[in-house]
């Protein structure tokens, strides 16, 4: 009878423990969870487990990732300072003595009389209500990626959270804030670097003074970045985070807590906001089609704004790869540290400094020029010259750094941080000199470094010397050879039917320009500057051609492709088109030369603020030559051109007030880098159809939903992502918009106001109702039509043109469908 009890409980016993590896529905102190087992939610989408990051060398922890995303990426760990050694002996359990969810296992696996100790507990905060049989708690993952710990007694109240405890990611219906009741915060903090979760330097939390503003903090102490506060609707200094197409984020202050949330438009999307080990917060959105992460946007945008990213010494570069680097003279204090990404620990001395204490030393300064200088400098008053200044840091010995600039004297004693080398596209200097106290042998090696490179220089100087006499005759032919081949491109270029490119040099820009000091705006493409050019004539006159020269940014490609790229682009010629004039490709500077636009771009004529009302009639003019201008680009050209960025800023305006599309052809130029080039640009966003979200291949029908928006834009005469609410009294402000609520986004008002057949409510309040109606209505039911979420059901730009014309009747259209959930969330 004994055995048949021990063998009941022992199959009992097996009932209530998965099998090794295998997935169970929850945890309690019944139902453990060894192992590699895992927990799953309900419908599948995030799961719970041990894991190891890539490259960790037996290092495990729990934590909670993706499903079913084939690149396991992690959104949360427990014990991030406490790794296992040891999966075997891990046990994650409902402890039957308090309740608590905690995770058991060794961190010395190698001594057998070791014995497994709790790595990790969830703590229920005291102010928890505690449950009347902590022994019956559970644990379950649910589909948001929140772990949840509840109630054995009531399974409605939830004891533990891990969405209050989160660690460097945020994903949709999680929050950020602090819990006024526990006094807790939730906050982000960066991984120590790719292979170690545990807490690195940078944290991003909300105002422990009681604002509504978030800060990223250096070791959290130091502010480096501010969101800016909530102005009701977005936070003020990141609009883009807030108008996108990805959700609704909002932030709310109850007695209980204040905390910022988002809330997905299509629980189809899987996104996730991360404070990434570099410390910048950067969003990700997941591509179905080419299986991969795609960045979106990141705050700060600039990389080297992040205070103190490479450490003590470190130099940060922005254009360089990676970013840190060490000054002559100084190595990373970690190598291993550095190929894992993690700067923090900046660079030392090669050779040590050489100061007794009465002050002489034999050390000496480099200058490092056009630098940003490094931050927490100490004035010297009494240094009146630049050699009093250096005489002031040498006789200090825990001086490291001098700069001597408009009579003022500052040095830097021990580590400074946050030193940025500075770049101009002139070649100019626009920061200042830093004078680097070297020790005088660290120096020497350094010269001598330079002097053996100076003599390879020299032998080679006379190397060639020696051979020019011999080497002239192929010198010359050459020579004759490359003018004639360069004739014959050039010939080549502009002999072809409807192209007469010119083929510029670097220095015949940099002159035009007067190297490159007007900048008349600029993109992910790179900056524009107004230039003039100069031609001579034949009877000896001079002829000046204002133009637009734009240097492009992060090409990759050769200069074969760039100039057969920019032939064909030399094809397109449209009234509605800026005209591409010419070109340069001098190494790795590649511009082009548009003719240029004296009335700037639309967005400055219409949000300008100057005081400028378009009429309605320019207005609808514009409307009309955007989309000719789309026509020609989808149907009229050889190959069909996708613009993939239509927004006022790429509309531009002639002397006559024409509007003239720009940018056309970057999707062409810029290639494989487009996507990060137009996801990254301030403002952009809002411009953007469904499917580059969805990660859908994009077609003509993107610009079809650009162009919708920007007819929003021109009737009302407002950013889309404005707010427009019963508190905005200004100009623009109209008794029908204050009717629309406390905050609303235009399209989802104005698609309403379409669809209720009450469209003079969407005109820009400035024309005072001077507006054909019949235009008004065809000009708003284009634009719904044009954003719709799904392709076949927006027009094509021909049709579009059709009905602006009105050559074709628009019949009332429907509200999309993310319109819509949009418009239930404001």
């Amino acid at each position: 009878m004994s055995m048949i009890i021990v063998a009941a409980l022992a199959v009992l016993a097996l009932s209530f423990a998965p099998a090794p590896g295998a997935a169970a529905d929850a945890v309690s102190a019944r139902q453990p969870l060894r192992g590699n087992g895992t927990i799953v939610s309900a419908h599948g989408k995030f799961e719970a487990g041990l894991f190891s990051p890539a490259g960790s060398s037996g290092r495990f922890y729990l934590g909670i990732w993706y499903k079913n995303i084939p690149v396991q990426t992690v959104i949360w760990v427990a014990n991030r300072a406490r790794p296992l050694s040891d999966v075997a002996s891990a046990q994650l359990r409902v402890s039957a003595a308090d309740g608590n969810l905690e995770l058991l296992g060794l961190t010395n696996p190698s001594s057998p009389s070791s014995a497994p100790a709790v790595l990790w507990s969830s703590n229920m905060s005291s102010t928890t209500s505690r449950p009347s049989s902590p022994g019956s708690n559970t644990a379950v993952i649910r589909d948001d990626g929140n772990l949840v710990l509840l109630d054995g007694g009531n399974a409605s109240n939830v004891l533990w959270q891990s969405f209050d405890h989160p660690t460097d990611t945020q994903v949709p219906e999680a929050w950020l804030g602090e819990n006024k009741l526990t006094g807790e915060y939730q906050t982000l903090t960066s991984w120590r670097n790719s292979q170690d979760p545990a807490p690195g330097v940078f944290t991003d939390t909300v105002d422990p003074n009681g604002t509504s503003e978030f800060f990223f903090l250096w070791n959290r102490s130091r502010v480096y970045w501010r969101s800016g506060v909530w102005t009701g609707r977005v936070f003020a200094a990141v609009p883009e985070a807030t108008n996108n197409v990805l959700f609704n984020q909002t932030y709310v202050e109850t007695p209980a807590y204040r905390r910022v949330t988002d809330v997905l438009y299509d629980n189809a999307t899987i996104t996730r906001m991360v404070l990434d080990l570099t410390g910048q917060t950067k969003q990700y959105i997941w591509v179905p089609a080419s299986q991969s992460w795609q960045f979106f946007w990141a705050a700060p945008t600039v990389q080297c704004d992040v205070y103190a990213l490479c450490g003590g010494f470190g130099v940060c570069d922005q254009r360089s790869q990676p970013p840190c680097q060490c000054p002559p003279g100084f190595a990373p204090a970690s190598e291993g540290d550095w190929t894992l990404s993690d700067w923090s620990g900046g660079c030392r001395r090669s050779e040590p400094l050489t100061c007794s204490r009465n002050g002489s030393t034999t050390d000496e300064f480099l200058p490092l020029n056009n630098v940003k200088l490094p931050d927490d400098s100490a004035a010297v008053g009494a240094a009146q010259s630049e050699a009093e200044c250096e005489s002031a840091c040498l006789k200090n010995c825990s001086c490291q750094a001098y700069t001597f600039s408009g009579g003022r004297c500052a040095v830097w004693h021990g580590e400074f941080r946050n030193l940025e080398q500075l770049h101009t596209d002139s070649g100019a200097s626009s920061g200042s000199a830093l004078y680097l106290r070297l020790s005088e042998s660290g120096l020497r090696d350094l010269r001598s470094a330079d002097t053996g490179k100076k003599v390879g220089r020299t032998l080679w100087l006379v190397l060639a010397i020696a051979l020019a006499g011999v080497a002239a005759l192929g010198v010359s032919l050459f020579l004759a050879w490359r003018i004639l081949l360069a004739r014959r491109r050039r010939r080549s270029m502009s002999s072809e039917k409807g192209s007469s490119l010119a083929v510029y040099s670097y220095g015949d820009l940099r002159a035009a320009t007067k190297n490159f000091s007007e900048r008349l705006g600029g993109g992910g493409f790179g900056s524009v500057y107004r230039g003039v050019l100069k031609q001579k004539r034949k009877g000896g006159s001079t002829t000046t051609t204002q133009v637009a020269v734009k240097k492009l940014e992060g090409l990759r490609q050769g200069d074969k492709q760039f100039r057969t790229e920019v032939s064909t682009l030399g094809h397109i010629q449209h009234v509605n088109l800026v005209r591409l004039l010419g070109f340069c490709s001098a190494g790795d500077e590649k511009m082009l030369v548009y003719e240029y636009m004296p009335n700037g771009s639309l967005d400055g004529y219409l949000f300008g603020g100057s005081g400028s009302c378009p009429s309605w009639r320019e207005r609808y003019e514009i409307m009309l030559g955007v989309a000719r201008g789309l026509v020609y680009l989808h149907d009229g050209c050889r190959e069909r051109i996708i613009h993939c960025d239509i927004k006022p800023e790429n509309i531009l305006l002639d002397a006559g007030m024409s509007p003239k599309i720009a940018d056309f052809g970057m999707a062409k130029l810029v290639g494989r880098d487009f996507s990060r080039a137009l996801t990254t640009m301030r403002g952009t966003i809002g411009y953007l159809a469904p499917e580059w979200i969805s990660g859908q291949p994009i077609s003509a029908k993107a610009d079809v939903y650009s162009f919708g928006m920007v007819l929003f834009e021109l009737v009302s005469g407002r950013r889309n992502s404005q707010g427009y609410g019963r508190h905005d009294n200004g100009n623009n402000a109209g008794s029908e918009v204050e009717a629309a609520g406390s905050s609303a986004f235009f399209p989802v008002w104005a698609a309403g106001k379409v669809v209720e057949g009450e469209v003079g409510a969407v005109a820009d309040p400035r024309l005072r109702g001077d507006v054909s109606e019949e235009e008004l209505e065809r000009a708003c039911r284009v634009a719904c039509w044009c954003i719709q979420d799904q392709e076949e059901h927006r027009p094509t730009m021909a049709q579009a043109v059709q009905a602006l014309e009105g050559v074709l009747h628009v019949h009332a259209p429907p509200v999309p469908r993310q319109l819509q959930h949009l418009a239930s969330l404001t």
